[in-house]
């Protein structure tokens, strides 16, 4: 499980803006975001455990992540859903990486879950049932959970729409400011008005906040080494930007003169 705003094409800086909180076993060891090694370079957290990521950008501007839906009872093994989530970031765009994905699933050799893969041209939703589909996301204010997006039914998602939609989120910088409190937001005495989970098998472990815009020196990530109630967002934007200049840069090298 994990909970996600998502709002593409609708600040007029940034045409994707994220703030996810991965919700996951407290004791299970992972690694904070950083830069990869290989090609296409991706900045993501690594599950130190199965060796993939929940949420991740390459240097083609596209970002995936994914949102474990409830898994099916099963003495069955199967293959990590974030090592599929960390193949997905290989793509230059998101179709190609949500056909990919569909197809991966398809074999029936992983636990539910749902990825989200998204650029500043298209943007996907795959839904990881026993029968994957793909869906595009249109322009707009989009939540997710553990189940289908936008589901009106989901107390958590609408806890976030309220907070997310008092005003209008027309910039990056207006997003980020209310989205870092409103995902930080620990339930009340009767389990309502939050979105951080506390108590349980799986509780909310860490927090992200994403901004991409059409030029890559202005994009934001931060990140929080544990819940966003309990920690600060720390700033690794530099690294992200490295990650996004890598296109740029290679662009540069073809096109120099040659002596």
């Amino acid at each position: 499980m994990s909970v996600m705003a998502f709002q593409y094409k609708v600040a007029t800086d940034s045409p994707i803006l994220v703030a996810y909180n991965r919700e996951e076993r407290p004791d299970r060891p992972s690694q904070a975001p950083r830069i990869q090694s290989g090609c296409p370079r991706i900045i993501c957290g690594i599950d130190r455990k199965a060796g993939g990521t929940w949420f991740g950008i390459n240097q083609h501007g596209m970002f995936a992540c994914a949102m474990n839906r409830t898994r099916r009872d099963s003495a069955y093994s199967p293959r990590s859903r974030g090592l599929l989530c960390r193949e997905m970031l290989n793509f230059r765009n998101p179709k190609e990486s949500a056909e990919m994905a569909v197809k991966e699933l398809e074999t029936g050799n992983y636990a539910p879950v749902n990825f989200i893969c998204a650029d500043a041209n298209q943007a996907f939703v795959v839904y990881g049932t026993s029968e994957p589909t793909m869906e595009e996301i249109k322009p707009g204010l989009h939540l997710f959970t553990n189940g289908k997006m936008d589901d009106y039914n989901d107390e958590r998602q609408e806890f976030v729409r309220r907070q997310l939609t008092l005003q209008r989120l027309d910039s990056s910088v207006t997003f980020l400011a209310v989205a870092s409190k409103t995902f930080a937001k620990k339930p009340d005495a009767y389990g309502r008005r939050g979105i951080i989970l506390v108590d349980g098998e799986v509780q909310t472990v860490s927090g992200l906040l994403l901004s991409l815009p059409y030029k890559g020196h202005g994009a934001v990530l931060q990140c929080t080494p544990t819940s966003p109630s309990d920690s600060k967002y720390e700033d690794v934007s530099a690294l992200l930007r490295q990650v996004l200049s890598t296109d740029k840069n290679s662009q540069r090298q073809k096109t120099a003169p040659t002596e």
